[in-house]
C-alpha cells in the first residue's frame, strides 16, 4: 500500500508520470501509446490537468478524451478491446497502490474504472456508427 495521500497537483503529477512510465514499457499498451504520443512531457501535463479536474474538481482540463480514444481505435483498425482496458486499469490500480493511500486514492481507482468502462463502450458504439 502507498505511503501518503493524494493532496496536491505534485502528487497527481507523480501518479501520472509513474503510471505512464509503466504504460510505455508494457508489451500490449506501449506500442499503441508510443506510436501516438510524441511529447511525453506535454502528455504528463495534460493528464495531470485531467486528473486534477476529476479528483479535485479544479477546472484545468479542456480536452475531449472520448474523441481522442475513438481516433486511436480507428488508427488501430478497431483493434482496441477489453484486454487493453483491463491492462490499463490494472496498471493504474497498481500505481495508485504503490504510491498512495486514502480516500482520494480510492476515488482515483473508482473513477478510472468507471472511465475505462465508459470509454470502451463509446469506442464500440462509434464503430457501429461509422
Amino acid at each position: 500500500m502507498g505511503t501518503r495521500e493524494i493532496k496536491a497537483e505534485e502528487d497527481v503529477h507523480l501518479l501520472v508520470r509513474t503510471f505512464y512510465a509503466k504504460v510505455q514499457e508494457d508489451d500490449l499498451l506501449g506500442p499503441i501509446f508510443n506510436s501516438i504520443i510524441t511529447d511525453w512531457e506535454e502528455h504528463y501535463d495534460r493528464l495531470t490537468d485531467f486528473w486534477m479536474t476529476n479528483l479535485f474538481f479544479k477546472k484545468k482540463y479542456l480536452g475531449n478524451p472520448m474523441e481522442q480514444h475513438i481516433a486511436v481505435d480507428k488508427m488501430h483498425n478497431g483493434g482496441i478491446n477489453e484486454l487493453h482496458f483491463g491492462v490499463w486499469l490494472n496498471l493504474w490500480f497498481a500505481t495508485v497502490d504503490q504510491l498512495f493511500e486514502g480516500e482520494v486514492a480510492t476515488i482515483a481507482k473508482n473513477r478510472a474504472r468507471n472511465m475505462s468502462t465508459f470509454i470502451h463502450l463509446k469506442i464500440f458504439e462509434a464503430r457501429q456508427n461509422s
